[in-house]
């Protein structure tokens, strides 16, 4: 196929296609993952006196659900990715247009079948979780949503193979926002407006999630419509030289996701253990009250997760963008181009992962006086749950890198073994730490991982650690310059600004924010390091500045 009629990402190097597709990723994860955090600060306050219970009985929701979305989609969304890469690197677009019609069909499938199991079995999921009777009806509803995000995330999964991020990023932007807005609408009407009944309001507040996804897959089916002409010349050029059936695309496809599903699901089963676990080992060890012990596990898991998953929703973006990429070089056996990727993979994980984490460790307190209330608590939990996020978020990157290179088994070894040493840790580590034991056992289990999969990457594709070694340092020397600047900052900016106050808190974090990122966006231009991350493109940006 010559060049005129490649899509526009085959004329980008692959440095640049990683950089446009994180770009669209991460702008979407961090709009998405700001709203699902912003909210909050109504929600909680019209939640009242019941705010920490509502926010925990929701959270305990949402893991479960977590854990039935990833086992009804089996890992699919991103085996699509691989499967369509993969074969539209063979130039075989009619195979991956055929994948993608039947897996939707299976998809629906099983849509309807997990979405009836969750709904039936909430009475018992509520009861392993520690919720009691009011969790059944927040379950219940979250099982609707469950009917529809398998199909809308296989054709995630199609764009994303296809390295079209576009239309992945804004159906996650639109669907958030449908679901902060009916979610904030149905909690004001009931707590404000209505009967007060909290419980209610959770349950309106996680069928907003059925909301959402109706509006995401409006967007979804609009980009499918628009590209199908493209798409189509695509097909009518494809070499069609694979003869494969639709039986055997299917089996493949679920041979490579069940290795997706399984570690995919790593930062979910952690989460779930963390919820079977806390609140009756605390009972037992502790004469706590249940409604304190729920209380408290708002604290550890669900507070926390809020802010440090807008982190870790960075290195998520970097991740989604990259398996297309490492595919498609595992592929078509192109070792120093795999390498190259690897190299630069890591390297924008540090790049993004180390302002942000560390910038958020120095605004802990007025970050949790912005979204929840003055707690020195909440503030030490949230700078652990940072701490741990760094770890989560190099899972997320390097199980996503190490299966795009086929390297499935070992993936999932590595995943089991850090989860035995949750395991071991997480009842002693409890009944020591309290509420900072569940997190100090999973960023020890998830550190496990992560060693063990960044040594099978090293070996597979022998990228230069040197460089990449020397690289992060670098990253890391900027960021500890960037927060003594922001930290200079936030003594100056706090000597004005209470940080017990919401609305000088988000001054104060807003001040910060702005020296803080301002500073290692010089550093980043001034050492040509962005350059190097993100292309050449972004020079541009640098001679505009007059940065030299």
């Amino acid at each position: 196929m010559d060049n005129q009629t490649q899509p526009q990402s085959k004329k980008l190097t692959n440095q640049e296609k990683m950089a446009r597709g994180s770009a669209w990723m991460t702008a979407s994860n961090i709009i998405s993952r700001l709203l699902g955090a912003i909210y909050v600060i109504p929600w909680y306050a019209w939640m009242g006196e019941h705010a920490k219970t509502a926010n925990g009985l929701m959270n305990m929701g949402y893991n479960v659900y977590a854990l039935f979305l990833m086992v009804s989609t089996a890992g699919i969304p991103a085996a699509i990715a691989k499967q369509v890469s993969h074969y539209n690197s063979l130039n075989e677009y009619q195979t991956s247009r055929q994948l993608f019609i039947r897996a939707l069909q299976m998809m629906a499938v099983l849509g309807v079948a997990f979405a009836g199991i969750m709904y039936i079995g909430s009475p018992w999921l509520a009861e392993a979780s520690g919720g009691g009777k009011d969790l059944i009806p927040t379950m219940r509803a979250l099982s609707v949503a469950v009917l529809v995000f398998p199909c809308m995330s296989v054709i995630r999964g199609y764009f994303q193979g296809n390295q079209e991020m576009m239309p992945f990023a804004l159906s996650q932007i639109v669907e958030q926002v449908a679901r902060v807005f009916y979610m904030l609408l149905t909690a004001f009407i009931i707590m404000k407006v209505g009967s007060g009944d909290y419980v209610a309001a959770v349950t309106q507040s996680t069928l907003a999630a059925f909301v959402g996804m109706l509006a995401s897959f409006v967007v979804l089916t609009y980009f499918l419509q628009k590209q199908k002409v493209t798409m189509d010349v695509f097909v009518e050029k494809s070499a069609n030289q694979l003869t494969l059936a639709t039986k055997d695309l299917l089996v493949e496809t679920v041979k490579e996701a069940i290795p997706f599903i399984i570690v995919g699901s790593g930062v979910t089963i952690f989460k779930l253990v963390d919820q079977m676990t806390f609140v009756k080992v605390m009972a037992g060890a502790t004469a706590y009250s249940h409604d304190h012990l729920i209380e408290l596990f708002s604290v550890f898991s669900a507070n926390p997760d809020k802010l440090t998953m807008v982190v870790i929703a960075l290195a998520t973006s970097i991740a989604m963008a990259g398996l297309p990429l490492i595919t498609e070089a595992a592929t078509i056996k192109d070792h120093i181009g795999l390498a190259k990727l690897t190299n630069n993979n890591f390297q924008l994980f540090a790049f993004v992962m180390f302002p942000a984490t560390f910038g958020m460790i120095l605004l802990a307190f007025p970050l949790n006086t912005l979204f929840y209330s003055p707690d020195h608590l909440g503030t030490k939990v949230l700078i652990q749950a940072c701490i741990a996020g760094l770890f989560l978020g190099l899972y997320m990157l390097a199980s996503n890198m190490l299966q795009g290179m086929y390297q499935n088994t070992a993936a999932i070894v590595y995943l089991v073994i850090g989860f035995i040493v949750k395991l071991i840790l997480q009842y002693p580590l409890i009944r020591l730490l309290e509420v900072y034991g569940p997190l100090m056992a999973t960023m020890i289990g998830f550190a496990v991982s992560c060693y063990l999969i960044v040594r099978k990457i090293h070996k597979v594709t022998r990228f230069n650690i040197n460089l990449t070694a020397r690289r992060v340092l670098l990253i890391f020397l900027m960021t500890l310059i960037m927060m003594v600047a922001a930290g200079i900052a936030r003594v100056i900016f706090g000597l004005v600004l209470d940080v017990n106050s919401k609305f000088q808190s988000f001054i104060l974090v807003v001040l910060v924010a702005a020296v803080g990122g301002a500073v290692y966006g010089y550093l980043a231009l001034k050492t040509r390091l962005a350059d190097k991350l993100l292309g050449e493109r972004i020079g541009s940006l640098r001679r505009k500045l007059k940065i030299k």
